[in-house]
């Protein structure tokens, strides 16, 4: 094996060249299922055609449509070391899926974690700050959460720090980070049951734009009070294991547990000998804009997806011999399935075998990317094509080849991976054998990005301009007293989305779709299948979820409302815009806590750069409800002086991003340019991190380098500082370090903290500043999580570009 040498990372130009394109294959895989500890386990079981579903014993099931899921046997997880400075009185499963699963795919990967600063690399070994990890969950540490609202609701034990800071699903990404030391990018995504399938999308592309060397991708998702009572709500549950695609279908069957894949930059994969299972060629996401649960019935938004999927691998419909179908079981979804995979593949279609791994496991919500992208990867390894299992009769409605019944020795070279979700979040993943004679992905020529519009709903102002006059004359908006002090907003009603369209909307939604509004009326831009949405979420709809979860708690499954159930997805808020205002290009949703509207808009970069949409989207969206607050209050590092000078505050904030040749060709008024960005995680442990502000300055670093920028030609950084004292002197630690004497702008201790929305906060300052006489050139905006995922952006004005 050859040394692996610790580089710092190059600039997207550089590392895709004259259009190069990096192929990123897959080394290992990990999982645990309810067909047992292990991916040869999972394989195994799905192989066989082998049904792991049955009773669920994990908690009561009296009152739910059906009493059986795909659950991890008992004893099949074992208990891993938890995060340092992480102490529950429960174990939270979905992190001891996650962490199993991790464990599993790390050791096999035949790539070692080399520390930093440890001394020359090691044959094998990639240094820490360049393995990433991107994490895909529907509920995070729900299971924590009803734990905690319950004893809330009865006044049992007093709910301890540990147990509020495992609650967010980026918790769980930061947990991975901190347990294997992995220190290169940290990604949250969070698209109900396509989230796992939109993790490794989003990692094959840090890995192609030089971000990382190798990245640990997946997600995991426990079995909870409010899902079973969710979807039994909606009538989508049955009685008896699932059968999708069958003529006498009649619902989904619940699954749990975790899947992980470890994805490498190639050459450097084939340097250390590890083994290369399958290669990454290139994946299709794509929103419906269409119902809040029930897929388009054409398939409309899906077939758009596996088309993206085939031309970014540079595949014919031909070429794709099986499918991991999405394959739920439910009448709608699968019919829906099938005719999406008939308007892609066309004639093909035919010929192209299409099964359900949820037959025999479940589903497995936000796992379900991660864990069918492995069954895919071993298909091809062993060029067998798994079935369906409980397939009885055909469906005129699907009519495809389910696989029924037993497995099938098949040739193949290619495979797709189907994942659809609630608020028509699609995606498609592709995969290739390794020394197959597939081509390969295309070329991809990159572009620079520019922002055209701003949209603001905030405690400070309704525009740009807005923000820009509070911040300059000084102005803070009005609080509640306590600490943490907290402001809140109000939506104008000339702003908001008209009542028809509201009526099952949640106070997320609306502030998305009022803060999308603006910006894209301000960047005169409407919908279209070429123009996405990508939202940032710290919190997500904590409100709905309560609204929704508290009934159930207090009066059982029964008192579950079917009206508020589609709003407890993290996704929620993005499904709405793309529904109310047409955004049909990709969709993501990002939670980075306070830096998820920085990992958002880098998301949107990313899709720009690559040609993936023509314009983006992004808004970043929180809202305070009586949890969240209660939250804040409990932990130490608010309730306490530091927290006496902190101040939340509420609202939305959206950016639209375009890629500068389509902004050119409709003559849009160009903003600024967002060159670059970097980002880093800390390492530390949930809720945790480095007090030298390491991470910061490596993500700073890394965003200079992407944006072609040095230090020196910084005309101002907008801080992270929002009056935390244990988390803004690691900051300044790391500015000072990288560019002393340069102007710091901090406008979160003036304006409060926006929770997910800092990023766009400062970008948008920063671009109405240039416009209002601030000096011009390049400026970086820091965004920091308080689990130590960091995120820097470059902005240059419009007389740069």
């Amino acid at each position: 094996m050859t040394d692996i040498t610790e580089t710092s990372g190059s600039s997207a130009a550089e590392r895709t060249g004259s259009g190069r394109t990096v192929r990123v294959v897959v080394t290992a895989v990990g999982a645990l299922t309810a067909q047992g500890a292990g991916a040869e386990a999972l394989w195994d079981g799905v192989r066989d055609g082998r049904v792991a579903i049955g009773p669920v014993t994990s908690f009561p099931m009296g009152g739910y449509q059906t009493e059986i899921g795909g659950e991890v046997p008992d004893g099949a997880a074992p208990r891993r070391v938890l995060p340092a400075g992480l102490d529950l009185p429960e174990r939270e499963d979905a992190l001891d899926f996650a962490l199993a699963a991790a464990e599993e795919a790390l050791a096999a990967s035949g790539l070692a974690v080399q520390a930093d600063g440890t001394g020359p690399a090691r044959a094998g070994a990639v240094a820490a700050h360049r393995f990433g990890v991107a994490f895909g969950t529907c509920n995070g540490g729900l299971r924590t959460g009803e734990r905690v609202l319950r004893r809330l609701r009865t006044g049992g034990a007093p709910v301890c720090p540990g147990e509020w800071l495992v609650i967010p699903p980026h918790a769980i990404a930061e947990g991975l980070s901190a347990v294997f030391g992995l220190k290169g990018p940290c990604l949250s995504v969070n698209t109900a049951c396509a989230s796992g399938a939109h993790a490794l999308a989003h990692a094959l592309e840090a890995i192609r734009a030089g971000r990382a060397d190798a990245m640990l991708v997946g997600g995991s998702d426990a079995f909870t009070e409010t899902g079973f009572a969710g979807f039994s709500s909606l009538q989508s549950l049955s009685s008896r294991p699932a059968a999708p695609y069958s003529k006498d279908r009649d619902g989904l069957s619940l699954g749990a547990g975790g899947g992980m894949l470890v994805l490498a930059e190639e050459s450097l994969a084939r340097a250390a000998g590890a083994p290369v299972l399958a290669e990454v060629l290139g994946y299709g996401l794509s929103a419906d804009g269409h119902h809040a649960t029930a897929p388009h019935p054409q398939g409309e938004g899906a077939a758009r997806a596996i088309r993206e999927a085939l031309g970014s691998a540079g595949l014919e419909p031909g070429q794709i011999i099986y499918i991991n179908g999405h394959g739920t079981g439910t009448p709608k979804n699968d019919s829906a399935e099938s005719n999406a995979v008939r308007a892609a593949l066309g004639e093909a279609a035919e010929k192209t075998a299409l099964s359900s791994t949820k037959s025999m496991i479940g589903h497995l919500l936000g796992a379900a990317g991660a864990v069918e992208a492995a069954v895919t990867v071993l298909a091809l390894r062993d060029q067998v094509v798994p079935p369906t299992a409980g397939f009885t009769r055909t469906d005129p409605r699907c009519g495809l080849d389910p696989v029924p019944g037993a497995s099938r020795p098949t040739a193949m070279d290619a495979a797709l991976s189907n994942n659809f979700a609630f608020a028509g979040a699609n995606a498609s993943l592709a995969f290739g054998r390794p020394g197959s004679p597939l081509a390969g992905p295309p070329p991809t020529a990159t572009e620079k990005v520019v922002v055209t519009g701003i949209g603001v709903i905030s405690a400070s102002g309704a525009s740009g301009a807005d923000l820009w006059r509070a911040y300059r004359a000084g102005e803070r908006p009005e609080t509640t007293d306590g600490a943490p002090r907290f402001a809140r907003v109000e939506i104008d009603p000339r702003r908001d989305v008209p009542p028809r369209e509201r009526r099952r909307m949640d106070r997320l939604g609306r502030l998305a779709v009022a803060a999308a509004r603006e910006a894209l009326e301000d960047a005169g831009l409407e919908g279209g299948e070429r123009v996405g949405v990508i939202v940032g979420t710290g919190l997500g709809p904590m409100r709905s979820v309560a609204d929704f979860l508290t009934p159930v708690l207090a009066d059982g499954p029964a008192a579950a409302n079917p009206a508020i159930f589609p709003n407890t997805v993290f996704n929620a808020a993005a499904g709405q815009v793309a529904m109310v205002l047409g955004t049909r290009g990709p969709t993501s949703t990002a939670t980075a806590g306070h830096a998820a509207g920085a990992s958002a808009l880098c998301v949107a970069h990313d899709l720009l750069r690559t040609g993936r949409a023509d314009a983006v989207v992004c808004p970043a969206v929180d809202e305070l409800s009586p949890a969240v607050l209660e939250a804040y209050r409990a932990l130490p590092l608010f309730s306490g002086p530091s927290g006496r000078r902190y101040t939340l505050t509420e609202g939305g904030i959206a950016l639209v991003l375009e890629r500068e040749s389509a902004a050119k060709a409709r003559n849009a008024p160009i903003l600024g340019e967002f060159a670059g960005h970097g980002s880093a995680s800390d390492a530390r442990g949930i809720g945790a991190w480095a007090p030298d502000g390491d991470g910061l300055r490596r993500a700073m670093r890394a965003a200079l380098d992407d944006g072609g920028v040095e230090p020196g030609e910084l005309t101002a950084i907008w801080a992270n500082a929002a009056g935390l004292m244990p988390v803004d002197r690691p900051e300044t630690r790391a500015v000072r370090a990288l560019a002393p004497g340069c102007t710091v702008e901090s406008p979160k201790r003036l304006l409060g903290e926006p929770v997910g929305a800092g990023a766009q906060l400062s970008a948008a300052l920063a671009l109405t500043g240039w416009r209002s006489g601030a000096p011009a050139g390049p400026v970086l905006v820091n965004s920091s999580s308080l689990g130590g995922t960091h995120y820097s952006l470059v902005l240059r004005p419009r007389t740069e570009i």
